[in-house]
């Protein structure tokens, strides 16, 4: 099954709802931290983290960008980050 690596990031202006988002994000997010993770999807896990997304934000004052990464794309790390991995199986789930 192929994934692309997506990175994810949101500002949520609420408590709960920023609660709900990261609870969402990080079920499907393989590396990341506070509110920007990479996530390798299908095209369907990615369907899936909109619509669920969706539902935890107010659409009126929140915000949320998913934008897909080339393959290959060079990634900078920085400090205690570490490059995306692209593991041999996933568990999508919180």
């Amino acid at each position: 099954m192929e994934r692309d690596l997506y990175f994810v990031a949101y500002d949520v202006c609420d408590q709960r709802r920023l609660h709900q988002a990261h609870k969402v994000v990080v079920s499907y997010a393989t590396g990341g931290q506070k509110s920007a993770y990479e996530c390798f999807l299908t095209e369907a896990e990615r369907e899936r983290l909109v619509d669920e997304l969706s539902e935890a934000l107010d659409l009126a004052k929140d915000r949320a960008h998913l934008v897909r990464l080339r393959r290959n794309c060079r990634v900078t790390c920085l400090g205690k980050a570490v490059p995306p991995q692209d593991p041999d199986f996933f568990f999508v789930g919180g």
